[in-house]
């Protein structure tokens, strides 16, 4: 016999419930939708801009404008000439599994006027996840041929492409959007993307940065089941740099231990690659996008795990460890990408509140995600004009400050430094690193008088200066 678990009782409050939610669905919204008008086409956010909203942006926690709903037309968002969708000029900085989605998301969203960034080419290992290419697409620029399918596959898309480093673009290109989107999968070039705008914004004399100055970057990020979204409203809120030390350094293996005693699949894919393509190929610079060249290090470097009972070397653990790839899952992107483009539509609209500032996604755990305020870092070296102390002994070489500077906290690339009446160092041009490379083994302490700073000057900090204040012990 099956025991009956419901009651009486039971059954009653079930059915106030469900009278209950019967009432509730026949109350009306702020606006009914209007059931005579034709459905709008996709690419279309007309319902959501063109009725108040519940949760307004001037009162969430990051307040950035008042919303103000559109009358209700035909049609779509992209096809409104003064929509603030239709209107706002839009980059993605990358068109990887992250950019895929975004491209989607904005195309489906109604925003036309859409720029696309990537210096990367199509990999047929990129086919399981980056949706808009196909096999015939491999080894053509993922820009173009992102921007082409959307262009293609949604009219009302205008996608303008860009193949090649985001550095080599002037500052006046970035100025020229309302908001950039970012999904770039490496911590240096968002760094270098974060000071670039930063670097933008002009303050006025009581150091105040003018809004009209200010472009949004919404930054995304993912790892496995985990990803990451966050707005960064330069000068404003918490920036890229000012959460730095979350970013453990690059790892690397000592060159002794991949040469003599390999102890993991690591090691020996990094011997195939660091020290026997070199001596294969002297004259060739290992292509990492080339699938000849990387079957050839996965080749040596199975070869040689074998020689010391090794296991784990794989052609994808390959590619991971000579490119540094970060494992993707497509739902993670899919995840991650629609919070940044919802992100980028609340800001350009005000119809929501803004995300305030740093969500956080842990698909491992379940569908769990978590959101807080990533505080600015009163010293960062890009959002702040913070003098940093560092304290050196007397003895202490110009280049022993070099190396702090490079393996420290401030992690840079290549310092260059000047006091206000000399150069101390400086790494380009040629001619100038030359002529003062003779203060590399000087002591700091004999370049500089007493209480003087250091302005340092970093490619990783673009337009920005560093001040540094030397204490001695």
């Amino acid at each position: 016999n099956v025991p009956n678990l419901w009651n009486v009782t039971d059954r009653s409050m079930s059915k106030r419930s469900l009278e209950e939610m019967m009432e509730t669905e026949k109350t009306p919204s702020i606006e009914p939708m209007d059931t005579d008008s034709p459905a709008p086409a996709r690419g279309s956010l007309l319902t959501l801009m063109s009725r108040p909203s519940r949760f307004a942006n001037e009162e969430g926690g990051l307040p950035i404008g008042e919303f103000e709903p559109i009358p209700k037309p035909s049609g779509t968002t992209a096809s409104l000439p003064d929509s603030a969708l239709s209107k706002s000029k839009i980059l993605v900085v990358g068109a990887g599994g992250l950019g895929c989605e975004i491209l989607k998301d904005l195309a489906m969203s109604g925003m036309p006027n859409v720029h696309v960034i990537d210096l990367d080419t199509i990999d047929v290992t990129n086919l399981n996840r980056q949706f808009l290419f196909r096999q015939k697409d491999v080894g053509s620029s993922k820009a173009k041929v992102a921007a082409e399918f959307i262009n293609k596959r949604c009219p009302w898309m205008n996608v303008v492409a860009h193949h090649g480093k985001i550095q080599d673009k002037d500052p006046s290109f970035y100025k020229s959007f309302n908001v950039i989107v970012s999904g770039l999968d490496n911590v240096e070039a968002r760094r270098w993307l974060n000071a670039t705008v930063c670097g933008l914004v002009d303050i006025d004399e009581d150091g105040d940065p003018d809004p009209s100055t200010i472009i949004p970057i919404i930054d995304g990020g993912t790892e496995g089941f985990s990803g990451q979204a966050r707005v960064i409203l330069p000068r404003i809120t918490s920036c890229f740099e000012c959460s730095l030390e979350a970013f453990p350094p690059q790892r690397s293996f000592p060159l002794c231990t991949i040469a003599e005693t390999p102890r993991r699949p690591e090691h020996c894919i990094a011997y195939a690659f660091i020290l026997e393509w070199p001596r294969q190929f002297p004259e060739k610079k290992l292509d990492k996008d080339s699938p000849e060249d990387m079957k050839w290090v996965y080749e040596k470097a199975l070869e040689r795990a074998k020689k010391y009972n090794i296991e784990g070397v794989t052609y994808m653990h390959t590619m991971g460890v000579v490119k540094t790839i970060i494992p993707a899952v497509a739902s993670t992107n899919a995840i991650v990408s629609a919070t940044c483009v919802s992100e980028a539509v609340k800001i350009l609209t005000f119809c929501s509140q803004s995300l305030n500032t740093y969500m956080m996604y842990m698909g491992s755990e379940g569908v769990y995600s978590h959101t807080f305020v990533y505080e600015k870092k009163h010293d960062c070296a890009v959002c702040s004009s913070e003098t940093h102390k560092i304290e050196l002994s007397k003895e202490a070489t110009l280049n022993e400050l070099i190396q702090i500077l490079r393996d420290g906290n401030l992690r840079l690339g290549a310092p260059s430094m000047t006091t206000t009446n000399k150069t101390l160092y400086m790494q380009k041009p040629p001619a100038l690193e030359k002529a003062t490379r003779k203060n590399l083994d000087k002591p700091v302490s004999s370049l500089i008088d007493a209480d003087e700073e250091i302005v340092v000057t970093d490619p990783i900090l673009q337009s920005i200066n560093l001040s540094l204040a030397i204490s001695f012990q």
